[in-house]
């Protein structure tokens, strides 16, 4: 069953929502989205999902999407986590009796990163791909301290997504990416990226590391560096040889859900 609408969040900021469930659900995964892309991107994803017995729910974060908000801005990295946090609420308080596992993606998954360490024991288990933890490329270094925070500029991850050129073209088509990223996303990035420095040791759940070799976007060392950096005593690290930073829309897609899924039901069954 699918159903999808505008939800209030924590703060009453206003969110596009969806929630594709299975009538046999043994889990809920919630999944978050990356910078400048919306929920939709997802579909595949949530496809599988469903075929597998999870229930998904996803959400445009601020600024991006159908989400209400300025196009790419972020006033405070603390945004993304307490709007995923309600979200997972809201998953919990439907399916009371169902595990509840977290999925991010590039910014959703430095978002998933930070999940794990403000909000530790809330969720079963926590999937990161592509994660910006660390920031080891400088994807947020280059602009100088002191801009308008409203300043925009051009969003260039196009062609660096993923080796499939149909995926590209049809990010580059896509009516509800965003054209631009603004300096006060990249400066809330910054300040979350030292958070999260100072505070992976807290990150303590079950987690899935996973991460393209020839990502151009967010290095694969920031995965194993985060690797290293969490206390979770149930941890796994993958890194996907050739693949950029998309790995869930590479050619080898169903390897890499396919690993996802079997990760989330083996901690089903513990």
């Amino acid at each position: 069953m699918q159903a999808e609408k505008m939800i209030d969040s924590y703060d009453g900021f206003h969110l596009y929502a969806r929630k594709d469930t299975s009538e046999n659900a043994k889990a809920v995964a919630v999944v978050v989205h990356g910078l400048c892309e919306h929920q939709g991107r997802y579909n595949y994803l949530t496809e599988k999902l469903n075929e597998h017995n999870f229930s998904v729910y996803r959400f445009d974060h601020r600024g991006h999407g159908k989400s209400d908000g300025e196009r790419a801005y972020l006033k405070d990295f603390n945004c993304l986590t307490d709007d995923t946090n309600f979200i997972v609420d809201l998953a919990k308080k439907e399916n009371p009796k169902l595990p509840v596992f977290l999925i991010g993606h590039s910014m959703g998954g430095f978002t998933v990163a930070c999940y794990g360490a403000k909000y530790p024991g809330k969720v079963n288990g926590l999937v990161l791909s592509g994660a910006l933890t660390n920031d080891v490329a400088g994807a947020f270094k280059q602009i100088p301290d002191g801009l308008d925070p409203h300043k925009t500029f051009p969003n260039e991850l196009t062609d660096n997504i993923c080796r499939d050129p149909k995926v590209c073209k049809a990010y580059a088509d896509d009516p509800l990416r965003c054209h631009v990223i603004t300096a006060g996303l990249i400066y809330a990035m910054q300040d979350g990226v030292r958070w999260l420095g100072e505070n992976a040791g807290e990150f303590k759940d079950p987690a899935l590391l996973m991460h393209g070799e020839c990502d151009k976007i967010v290095s694969y060392e920031d995965s194993c560096k985060f690797f290293t950096m969490i206390g979770s005593q149930d941890k796994q690290l993958k890194i996907y040889g050739k693949c950029y930073h998309e790995i869930m829309n590479e050619y080898c897609r169903d390897e890499v859900i396919g690993d996802v899924i079997r990760w989330i039901e083996n901690r089903i069954q513990r």
